[in-house]
């Protein structure tokens, strides 16, 4: 069926390579001047997209199947080991607050949007996945996908093209906004006392991954995946296992603290596992359909984060929020820990560090079943 492109679909070893290499150059590009200013999973994308719309690589493949049936599945845990709810929920303090204000922004922004953007039969779906993305980070992208069934690697990639456009232009929003004094002079601006840094440390990229921590991290992973699809087997409900193996390593890493903070590495090798999940997406992708499809997911996108920006300066300024409290959330809410606390830093707010990635690791923990929940209240 594939005999017109360069490498055949059943060469699974070349066919790994280049997904491997692809998400590889990712990773080295995003450290590049213009890498960054793209991210590491768009650069990503567009090596497989271009090597597939060239003929090059087959737009289908049993090697695309392995990394949705197993690497997505695989990469979810490995994320969510810091996923401790009851340190989240001690310490985040009023950025917590502005934070779930943001998700029900998000929801209702989705719920908005989706009664006046036709996105077609599977729009509940790509619907759902947006949701699920802006209350809690990209990581729910891939989880929300997957629960939800949606295979249409043209659907996903034009809704990532989307995504990223959208969400450059809002974090540049998010970076200007505490300097716009009309906006600032409507909150109070308290003093913000800097906590204890033992957290951010234990949390930072400066720990080596060791061979034990690798073993550990995915011994855990394994187990509770096999786990989490053995009761999905068992209750008969297809997407099931990914929020099931969600609640359980949220439940583990709660119960547990201590020991799954001791275990460095793991959201590395769950980033890494995403970066050739996306690398699969891009090789899939039509370029003709994503085209037709983009403009209209960039206006749905747009029209959620609007929402939610409205929803946080109206609530913040009525619950006395923080201008940089209510920014930092939303960064939460849109990019996760990461990006979060890359702010905090950046705009030298050290005092919102931790809040930044404690709330950020709450949205990968919950976003995922809301966004569930909100494609199937508006199917």
């Amino acid at each position: 069926m594939f005999s017109n492109t360069l490498i055949a679909s059943d060469n699974s070893w070349m066919l790994w390579a280049i997904l491997i290499a692809a998400a590889s150059f990712g990773v080295w590009a995003e450290k590049t001047k213009l890498g960054s200013k793209l991210s590491a999973v768009v650069v990503t994308i567009l090596v497989t997209f271009i090597l597939s719309n060239l003929s090059i690589i087959p737009t289908e493949s049993k090697t695309y199947d392995i990394v949705w049936s197993y690497l997505v599945p695989l990469a979810i845990p490995l994320l969510l080991f810091k996923a401790n709810i009851s340190r989240i929920i001690k310490d985040s303090g009023p950025t917590l607050i502005a934070f779930i204000i943001g998700g029900i922004g998000t929801v209702t922004g989705t719920i908005i949007a989706y009664s006046i953007v036709n996105m077609g039969e599977e729009g509940w779906k790509i619907a759902g996945i947006f949701c699920s993305t802006y209350v809690g980070g990209s990581m729910n992208y891939v989880a929300a996908a997957e629960a939800l069934q949606l295979k249409s690697a043209d659907l996903l990639t034009a809704g990532i093209a989307a995504d990223n456009l959208v969400m450059t232009l809002y974090f540049l929003l998010l970076f200007a906004i505490p300097a716009i004094k009309w906006i600032t002079k409507f909150f109070p601006e308290r003093k913000l006392i800097d906590e204890d840094s033992k957290f951010y440390e234990e949390n930072s990229d400066d720990h080596s991954l060791t061979v034990f921590d690798l073993g550990t991290s995915l011994t855990i992973t394994f187990v509770v995946c096999a786990i989490g699809f053995a009761l999905q087997d068992v209750l008969g409900i297809s997407g099931s296992g990914i929020l099931i193996i969600t609640a359980i390593i949220v439940a583990l890493a709660s119960i547990f603290p201590k020991q799954f903070n001791s275990i460095k590495g793991a959201d590395k090798i769950g980033t890494f596992f995403m970066q050739v999940f996306f690398a699969a997406i891009g090789a899939s992708a039509n370029i003709g359909i994503v085209l037709k499809v983009g403009p209209v997911l960039f206006i749905f996108a747009a029209m959620i984060l609007s929402c939610h920006l409205i929803f946080l300066l109206f609530f913040g300024r009525m619950l006395k929020l923080d201008i940089r409290e209510i920014v930092i959330a939303s960064n939460a809410n849109m990019g996760g820990p990461t990006t979060a606390a890359a702010m905090a830093v950046a705009r030298k707010w050290h005092a919102l560090v931790i809040p930044a990635i404690l709330c950020g690791t709450l949205g990968y923990a919950i976003a995922t079943f809301i966004g569930v929940g909100v494609a199937h209240l508006i199917r």
